[in-house]
């Protein structure tokens, strides 16, 4: 089973939050959310509305990176 992938903003994305007409409103309102915590399904309860495809396009043009879930024991060394 994967884990829900989690998203965070990029430099790009914290450039473009100063610029809400640069990218849209909807498009502002998640770069603002994505967090690194938060998943794609988080992000649509709180948007009100599936975000996958604005979060894609997102991704595709680097205002979105992909952060993977650390679970607890991932930092272990062995």
């Amino acid at each position: 089973m994967n884990a829900p992938q989690r998203i965070a903003k990029t430099p790009k994305a914290w450039e473009a939050l100063s610029r809400p007409d640069l990218v849209g409103r909807r498009a502002h309102s998640l770069l603002l959310m994505a967090n690194g915590r938060r998943s794609e399904r988080e992000l649509s309860a709180l948007l009100g509305g599936d975000v996958s495809d604005l979060a894609a396009g997102l991704l595709q043009q680097g205002y979105l990176q992909p952060v993977p879930l650390m679970l607890y024991g991932d930092n272990d060394s062995a």
